[in-house]
């Protein structure tokens, strides 16, 4: 069935769409400025176009079946497209005043992000939309054009992304200031016994890590809390419900949360980037959103003063002083701002995922 040779209509999708988020014909009919039954002659035009039915209907109240559940994944997907086209087209015609979206872990919305979209507005006309999701949802925003910009990690794939470099993290623990690791320059994973721990969810590769090396030192964990998501574990820290190990970047973002970071050891490597999707034209207001992220990051105090190495574990301190990083393979993007992209190899041999 050609679809756009049909009398399908958008009204009619967005009418579909606000009956399934709203509940009720009724409800729909308030959110959108509209009569109940201007509502349901929508959805019935809708079902005769398709040709098939969406709700059951009973007295005074449709009930969706699993087609409208089904369909509505599909009619989001396109609507939102939609909005994404008409911001495009707006865009090009009012370059300053482009809405610039940029997807990141929701974590970043602490300290990050408030600076960039401060740097945004001080320079363009443009608002900003912000997309929070995992890292692998962040590569979903880019490639789908929900987001222009995001803030991700490494490995990713270049035939997909292009990215810059924002900066290397390794693992941290943190804790409340009167813990007793405050006193401590390292944290081991001896160190750990008999405390209790704030944890990410087990899906997560660092999760695994933490456990293997505190079985390995024979401590078994005593886990608390789990979280699915970075940030979480800032307010039980804070709280003095336990201690959790993170990386010194995400540790960063819990300067208002007046917690205390130390490197822990055994420790992973995690390289940051900001990523946008291969092949991508940048206007004046996305050339300085990229900026506004790359100086966010570097403008960000280090944890552990002005030497690099300073307060490392000796274990991780020697390696770096030797060098042991992930090679660089520095390219330059013919579409995007002169930036240094992909400094790190795409398959890192020291970067997890949490």
């Amino acid at each position: 069935m050609e679809l756009l040779q049909s009398d399908l209509k958008l009204r009619q999708l967005k009418v579909f769409r606000e009956v399934l988020r709203a509940g009720s014909t009724r409800r729909a009919a308030a959110v959108l400025g509209i009569s109940q039954p201007a509502v349901s002659q929508h959805v019935k035009q809708l079902e005769t176009t398709l040709g098939i039915t969406l709700f059951k209907r009973s007295a005074n109240r449709i009930v969706p079946l699993q087609e409208a559940w089904e369909l509505l994944r599909n009619v989001e997907l396109a609507l939102t497209s939609l909005d994404r086209l008409e911001a495009s087209i707006f865009a090009m015609k009012n370059e300053e005043k482009q809405r610039i979206a940029i997807a990141a872990p929701s974590v970043f919305g602490f300290v990050t992000l408030p600076k960039v979209v401060a740097i945004i507005h001080s320079k363009t006309a443009s608002n900003v939309r912000s997309i929070s999701g995992s890292y692998e949802q962040i590569g979903e925003h880019i490639l789908a054009g929900r987001a222009d910009l995001g803030i991700s990690r490494l490995p990713l794939d270049p035939s997909l992304f292009e990215w810059a470099a924002l900066g290397s993290a390794r693992n941290v623990c943190i804790f409340h200031p009167d813990h007793r690791f405050s006193k401590q320059t390292c944290i081991e994973a001896h160190d750990l016994a008999g405390e209790t721990i704030v944890d990410i969810d087990p899906q997560f590769a660092a999760h695994q890590m933490n456990f293997n090396a505190l079985r390995f030192a024979g401590v078994e964990p005593d886990i608390l809390v789990e979280f699915d998501c970075n940030g979480h574990e800032a307010g039980y820290v804070s709280a003095g419900l336990g201690i959790s190990i993170t990386n010194e970047i995400i540790a960063r973002e819990y300067a208002a949360f007046n917690l205390e970071a130390k490197p822990v050891e055994p420790s992973a490597l995690y390289h940051y980037v900001a990523i946008w999707q291969k092949g991508r034209t940048f206007s004046n207001a996305l050339n300085v959103s990229l900026e506004a992220i790359i100086a966010a990051f570097s403008n960000m105090p280090t944890a552990r003063g002005s030497s690099p190495l300073e307060g490392w574990c000796p274990s991780t301190a020697a390696a770096l002083e030797q060098g042991a990083t992930v090679h660089s393979n520095r390219k330059r993007s013919a579409r995007a701002p002169a930036t240094e992209r992909g400094p790190f190899e795409q398959n890192s041999p020291d970067v997890s995922s949490s």
